[in-house]
Order: C-alpha cells, then structure tokens, then sequence
C-alpha cells in the first residue's frame, strides 16, 4: 500500500508498506527496523515475532521516544509483559498493532510533530 504524505525536510516517512518490505522516504527495507522522525535504527527483531528478546525491547526503550508504534508482523500480537519490561519501567507510552497499522499511524504522529518511534517487524505475509 502507498501511503502519501508530505515529507517535511529531514523528516523519515513511511512512503509504503506491503509484505516483505517498508519503504522509507522511498527506500525498501526488508528487515525489521526502529524509525523516528530523525534516525533509523536496523536491523531489530529480524528473527520476527518468535524470536523477540527483552533486549530487542531494551533498544526500543533507549531511543526515547514519547511514544513508540510496535508492529508486530502481519497480524497483531503480543509479546509477554517480560518482553515488555523496558518499555513499561521507562514509562513511556507504547501501542501494539500490526504493522501496516503501526505504518499509519506513525506517520500520523510523526506528521504531529510527536516524538514517536516505530519498531517494526517485516515478514512475508
């Protein structure tokens, strides 16, 4: 799916999603991936869904964002609440959906001026 959207100078954007791959201003990415407005971060969970540690999660917490969009693949899942540590102990805000909801709805927030970040695991569907 392409997913329009101005792109502020310097801003990353999600420009399409679909399976095997995110495109980020424009740019397929095959593997799993952490995007804020400002930095990219790879790989992160490219094992996928099965394979996520606590420190997959750790990395997320570090990058500090207010808010961070977890996509977990194809279809919404959720990791245990040990998983999930880091994030709940640093008190910031996080949501699960699949990923091409987690898409959207970062580049929605990141489009707000949030401080947002997305971790996203890509599959194959």
């Amino acid at each position: 799916m392409n997913l329009d959207l101005d792109r502020p100078e310097g801003m990353n954007v999600i420009t399409a999603q679909g399976a095997g791959f995110v495109a980020i201003n424009g740019e397929n990415k095959g593997r799993g991936l952490i995007l804020t407005p400002k930095a990219l971060v790879e790989p992160w969970a490219e094992l996928g869904f099965a394979a996520l540690t606590e420190a997959d999660f750790q990395k997320v917490a570090e990058i500090g964002a207010t808010v961070t969009v977890i996509g977990t693949g194809s279809r919404q899942r959720f990791p245990s609440p040990a998983l999930l540590r880091p994030l709940i102990e640093s008190g910031r805000g996080f949501e699960i959906m699949d990923t091409a909801a987690a898409c959207r709805t970062y580049n929605i927030l990141a489009g707000e001026g949030r401080n947002v970040a997305a971790a996203l695991i890509i599959e194959a569907r």
